[in-house]
């Protein structure tokens, strides 16, 4: 009998960099994933022009992440990886969705507010709305899982309030999602403010590390990396966050635990800790960085790529559109021949 696995979806938004960060608290778990779960993952380019993007840039460095998110080990024949924007269910949906979420609930959105006054020149729909397109990317798979961070939860919670609403009114429309929330690595904070996320658009460059950065450039930021005045290498969140943060990090690219990093570091000194989270970043990137640049050697292929992933997403998702037209009363079209 076949087994039918539960659909899982996440998505990226092609701004910044991507980090290491990403990598070990989100990339890295979808390529686990993939033998599990039925998985759709789509970079969120319609999401990321809430804030003005130069238009060149912003179309070459969603490229450039497409192809990150391939070489990290997304597997296209497994998985279905495509451009948000590729696939016009997304905002469909979304207008529908729109009519059954409230006002007062957008603007309590934490994101929302921390945005707004972050971007205070810019306070656009597009801000205020943004969950309500994350629900559509979600819903429209009928995905159970969502990988997130802790700083995503709010969204999931509106997407399921969302989902519950419109199944109450209308009948088994949407499957009621759950967040999933790794826990090693799901919070990589930045070597100069350890006590702060590793953020893709940190004004620091020194404070994050890019997943296709140069390998000296690599070492050189881990050898400054903040620490303390105390020598001995313990993992202590509280009175030692540097520390605390390489070791999960060392921990995340050598697949060794934070105990026995600690048995093996704790009297070594900095220096040589250091040292030593620096060259198993470098190693660990490697792979990535030569699957990057052959991807980025093969446009073409690339496209064709994000084209067969965005083509298997809209059949789905058309699914879902059509049931949900019919359940808000809307006349369908005639087919096309």
């Amino acid at each position: 009998m076949e087994i039918v696995k539960q659909v899982l979806y996440s998505g990226i938004q092609p701004t910044g960099i991507m980090t290491i960060g990403n990598y070990i608290g989100a990339v890295s778990n979808w390529n686990k994933m993939q033998n599990d779960y039925d998985c759709i993952f789509g970079l969120a380019d319609l999401h990321a022009i809430t804030v003005r993007q130069n238009p060149s840039e912003y179309r070459q460095k969603a490229i450039s992440f497409f192809a990150q998110i391939l070489a990290c080990g997304l597997d296209p024949e497994k998985s279905i990886v495509y451009f948000q924007s590729h696939v016009h269910q997304h905002a469909e949906l979304q207008w529908i969705l729109n009519c059954y979420t409230y006002v007062g609930e957008m603007q309590r959105m934490t994101q929302f507010k921390d945005k707004s006054i972050k971007h205070e020149e810019n306070i656009n729909m597009g801000l205020l709305d943004y969950p309500v397109l994350m629900a559509s990317d979600i819903l429209l798979y009928k995905a159970a899982l969502v990988p997130v961070g802790i700083d995503q939860k709010q969204h999931i919670e509106i997407t399921r309030d969302i989902a519950i609403r419109f199944n109450g009114i209308y009948g088994d429309t949407f499957v009621v999602p759950d967040g999933y929330y790794p826990t090693l690595g799901a919070k990589i904070a930045g070597l100069q403010t350890p006590t702060g996320k590793m953020g893709k658009s940190d004004a620091d460059p020194n404070n994050a590390v890019s997943i296709i950065e140069d390998p000296d450039s690599i070492l050189r930021k881990f050898r400054r990396a903040v620490t303390d005045s105390d020598p001995f290498v313990s993992f202590d969140l509280l009175n030692k966050p540097g520390i605390s943060n390489l070791l999960t990090i060392l921990s995340a690219f050598t697949d060794v635990s934070i105990e026995s990093l600690v048995n093996e570091y704790a009297d070594g000194g900095y220096k040589r800790f250091k040292e030593a989270v620096g060259v198993a970043v470098v190693e660990g990137l490697s792979p990535i960085r030569d699957k990057y640049n052959t991807y980025m050697s093969d446009k073409s292929q690339l496209m064709d790529i994000a084209k067969q992933g965005a083509l298997r997403a809209s059949h789905i998702a058309e699914k879902t559109l059509s049931k949900v037209k019919r359940k808000v009363g809307l006349v369908e079209k005639a087919r096309l021949n």
